[in-house]
């Protein structure tokens, strides 16, 4: 009987998991004799479950989907308290043993030509369109042709006329001491004649479409001891993280004490239904990875079979010696395969043995009155909406949605704890939560301070609103624990006006959480960018080292309507780069990561204000004694009153002689240009001279500007012997001040800070 070709089996996986994929069931996490007793979920995608209950058998079997073995594996515990675990076995993986071309079955990957390449030595029949063609698989080979005028019509065009080149496979069967070659563009449907190989592939199909990941896995505990065992077994698998959302009531005067409130939303997809179980939320950024446990390994280990025979004599001048065979040639290096992608979670908390949950009773929010306790139990239905709570009871009116009646209306009975750094909130009532479905608790409903202001950033508050600000709600997280990023929405004055944001907030951190634009107020700037302001730091020997600042200074202006009470406008200013300091900042600014929260305040009945930001950035670099802005810099250092009477009398007589020079030089800078304007004037009187030598007419003429020339000449010569006189005075300070600089090591001291120009 002909087999069932790949193409056929395919299709009838597709078929199969098609008819069966609204009514296929999911098995759960696990399963066993023990009930649920308690589960912790996290926010890094992994639940820790924990069973407890009684056997009558010295044997604890549970059964656990295949995709959350490792899972378990990896963080499996058992506590019998009439004995011990012996043991723990389960049946290996079977498709351990299945072919390597399996791999080319992983959904996304593979073609036909890597399957075949991966049934070497394998017995098939190709169909062609020339007849069937039978044999063992030797290889598969990729080639490139010319358009092929007999090929048929493929989905990307052509009319079966040819078209540009194509890539092909050719492969090579081989029967007897005859080897075919086929192209498997020719190829209609292939037969495989390994039955083993055919289930194999069925299987593989089979996980393909969904059903191998969600089979069971048995799992034995042999237990010694007692016949009847207490045994309790907690495990960690992947789970949904859990999701806050919160709510932040303003009090009517828009700053004070406000009512901050905190729900987790919780999604069961385990496969069974949590009931009545004991239920704990963490927060934080624990460690969970993957990590396989149930497939087999095998090691790669270096043949030697041959080094013991392969020898070889050799004949060298008359002497004989053996030596063995190369190691080189015998020793293999085993490559190891690329280290799987981890999730950048894991977590072990030595905390979550049983009884290992203590409540902080100081962080329960369910300090209610006696007088409302009745109304809070009727109420409870607002913290679990899954069915857990019993509906409230009718009740009149109520005068509306304010802070109080909603403190009133919840329940926060979550006690919170620290462990191993992060929050987790234990739920003061047992939840019951249906398989596939999700419910909303309770677990925070505090006091915190609060306000609302005004937030600008750079940008706007969107299209349109580009020069708006935000309103935005400020407040302190007082709580002990950090809040998880969510949604939350803002109540004011008896209703919703607006809903944020947030990111993780810290305890004791400010949180800033935008929920509306104003339209009413406009925001402005104007930035300047000033020169390089210098401080000396070091003088040795004759070289300064000097710090430049670079300035930019930028006003930040607020416009609105003219103001009954001040308000101010918190204006999220970037840093001008990473190496640029606030000079100054103005009162009341924050600092940010990236940036400064600066306050842009408006007076009682002003419609306008302003704040000015200034930022510097240093940078060093070294001068000579002989640039002209040394000696600038050596009086600042001279006059400063943090310097020190040793150091300024070092200093001092440095300045003197550097002044000194710098006098020289000046005179003698006037001097040449003296000398240059009486050498540009005699020019002229020479050639005026030379212009009437020959009119006797002009003898009284010869006699003036004779006599002119020779007072160029002299004036000159004195100009010259002045320079000469300078340059030597200069030459005696220079060697005298070179003196001084030998040794002169000082270290100015760095300015406080760089006033404003």
């Amino acid at each position: 009987m002909r087999t069932p070709t790949l193409v056929s089996l395919a299709l009838l996986a597709l078929s199969t998991a098609a008819c069966a994929g609204t009514t296929r069931h999911r098995y759960p996490d696990a399963a066993t004799d023990l009930d649920l007793e308690r589960v912790v979920l996290y926010r890094n995608g992994v639940g820790y479950f924990e069973r407890q209950g009684e056997i009558d058998e010295s044997e604890l079997r549970i059964r656990v989907r295949r995709d959350q073995v490792n899972d378990l594996l990896k963080s499996l515990t058992v506590v019998d308290r009439n004995g011990q675990a012996v043991s723990i076995s389960m049946p290996l993986e079977p498709e351990t043993w299945a072919a390597a071309a399996l791999t080319a079955l992983a959904p996304g990957r593979g073609s036909i030509a890597q399957l075949l390449d991966g049934l070497r030595g394998t017995e098939v029949t190709l169909h062609t369109s020339l007849g069937p063609v039978r044999g063992r698989v030797v290889l598969v080979e990729r080639i490139v042709d010319e358009p092929d005028p007999d090929a048929r019509p493929t989905l990307r065009g052509g009319d079966g006329r040819g078209g540009p080149s194509q890539r092909d496979h050719k492969v090579t069967l081989m029967r007897g001491d005859e080897l075919r070659v086929v192209r498997l563009s020719k190829v209609r449907d292939i037969s495989l004649h390994d039955g083993d190989l055919a289930m194999q592939l069925h299987r593989r199909l089979d996980a393909s479409a969904g059903e191998g990941m969600f089979q069971q896995v048995e799992i034995a505990i042999r237990l010694v001891g007692d016949k009847t065992h207490d045994v309790t077994v907690s495990y960690v698998v992947s789970a949904p993280m859990w999701k806050p959302t919160y709510r932040v009531v303003l009090p009517d005067e828009g700053k004070g004490d406000a009512l901050l409130q905190a729900w987790a939303v919780v999604d069961n997809t385990s496969g069974e239904d949590w009931d009545d179980v004991k239920m704990a939320l963490t927060s934080g950024e624990p460690i969970a990875f993957r990590y396989d446990l149930h497939t087999p390994r095998t090691v790669h280990r270096s043949d030697l079979t041959e080094s013991g025979v392969r020898k070889r004599a050799t004949v060298a001048l008359g002497e004989t010696t053996y030596g063995g065979y190369g190691e080189d040639d015998v020793y293999e290096e085993l490559e190891e395969a690329p280290a799987e992608a981890m999730d950048p979670y894991a977590y072990d908390d030595g905390d979550m043995e049983a009884g290992g949950y203590a409540a902080d009773e100081k962080v329960a929010s369910g300090r209610l009155k006696k007088e409302s306790k009745r109304r809070n139990k009727a109420d409870r239905s607002i913290s679990a909406p899954s069915g857990t709570a019993k509906p409230s009871a009718p009740r009149g009116p109520v005068s509306g949605v304010d802070l109080e009646a909603l403190r009133r209306s919840t329940q926060a009975n979550a006690r919170a704890k620290q462990v191993s750094g992060m929050t987790r909130y234990d739920l003061g009532e047992r939840v019951s939560v249906p398989n596939g479905s999700s419910t909303m608790v309770a677990i925070l409903n505090q006091d915190v301070k609060a306000e609302q202001t005004f937030l600008y950033r750079p940008g706007g508050a969107g299209v349109g609103y580009d020069a708006n600000p935000y309103r935005v709600v400020r407040f302190t997280n007082s709580t002990p624990f950090v809040l998880e990023p969510g949604p939350i929405s803002i109540y004011a004055g008896d209703s919703f006006v607006g809903e944020g944001l947030s990111e993780a907030v810290s305890t004791n951190t400010s949180a800033t959480i935008p929920f509306a634009v104003e339209p009413s107020i406009l925001v402005s700037s104007s930035t300047q960018y000033s020169g390089d302001e210098m401080h000396l730091l070091k003088i040795a020997r004759g070289v300064l080292e000097v710090e430049s600042f670079s300035r930019t200074t930028t006003t930040w202006s607020v416009k609105g309507r003219k103001a009954d009470e001040p308000y101010a406008v918190l204006v999220r200013h970037s840093k001008a780069g990473w190496n640029y300091d606030l000079v100054e900042p103005p009162e009341g600014t924050e600092v940010l990561a990236d940036g400064y929260l600066v306050p842009v305040k408006v007076a009682k009945g002003r419609t306008e204000g302003s704040a000015v930001v200034v930022e510097q950035t240093p940078s060093t670099t070294t001068i000579s004694i002989w640039d002209g802005r040394a000696l600038g810099l050596l009086e600042t250092l001279v006059v400063s009153t943090d310097l020190g009477a040793d150091i300024r009398a070092q200093i001092q007589p440095v300045v003197d002689l550097r002044r000194e020079i710098g006098r020289i030089d000046t005179e003698v800078e006037g001097l040449r240009a003296q000398q240059v304007e009486l050498n540009q004037r005699a020019n002229v009187t020479r050639n005026n001279l030379e212009a009437i030598k020959k009119d006797p007419a002009a003898n009284a003429l010869r006699r003036k500007l004779n006599t002119r020339l020779e007072e160029f000449t002299t004036e000159g010569d004195r100009i010259g012997r002045k320079i000469v006189e300078l340059q030597s005075q200069r030459l005696e300070k220079k060697i005298a001040l070179e003196d001084l600089l030998q040794d002169l090591e000082v270290a100015a001291p760095r300015p406080k800070s760089s006033k404003k120009k």
